[in-house]
């Protein structure tokens, strides 16, 4: 899959003033769902790189490299069964200094459980499934606004 990027325009802050798009990168296991959070958030405006997950647990593509070149603002990353490996990856990534302060919003087939497993934070945001492509564009946005305050 080409991680490339897309929508190169501009958003306006909170303050009128533009500002160029932030990058969001996207790692699905499924492609199609993929190809619909890239054409939603796209279409809002945002730039977007992609990866598939099980090309990170190959290690086919290397996550921290990936994040590394393409300096997302906001990772969107979906964890699947079983909640707990997947998480304590993502909790490893998350501890690298270049990952530490980014914007996270996870998507999963069970949000109670991964809520569980997270904790209160601030840093990520959740959203079970199934789930309409805009509340990822929502819950992009509040990671934006969190990660910009810090």
């Amino acid at each position: 899959m080409d991680p490339g990027a897309g929508g190169q325009g501009e958003l306006t802050s909170g303050g009128g003033s533009r500002v160029a798009n932030p990058i969001i990168a996207v790692f699905n296991s499924s492609t199609d769902t993929i190809e619909l959070l890239r054409a939603v958030l796209e279409e809002e405006g945002f730039r977007v790189v992609v990866g598939n997950i099980p090309d990170v647990k190959s290690g086919e593509i290397d996550f921290l490299a990936f994040i590394e070149r393409h300096a997302p603002a906001v990772i969107v990353y979906d964890i699947s069964l079983p909640y707990e490996t997947n998480w304590n990856f993502l909790r490893l990534v998350r501890s690298s200094e270049s990952v530490k302060a980014l914007g996270f919003v996870i998507t999963t087939t069970n949000k109670p459980a991964l809520d569980k497993l997270v904790g209160e934070t601030e840093a990520i945001e959740i959203i079970g499934k199934p789930y309409d492509p805009l509340q990822v564009v929502e819950a992009v946005r509040t990671a934006l606004s969190r990660t910009s305050t810090s």
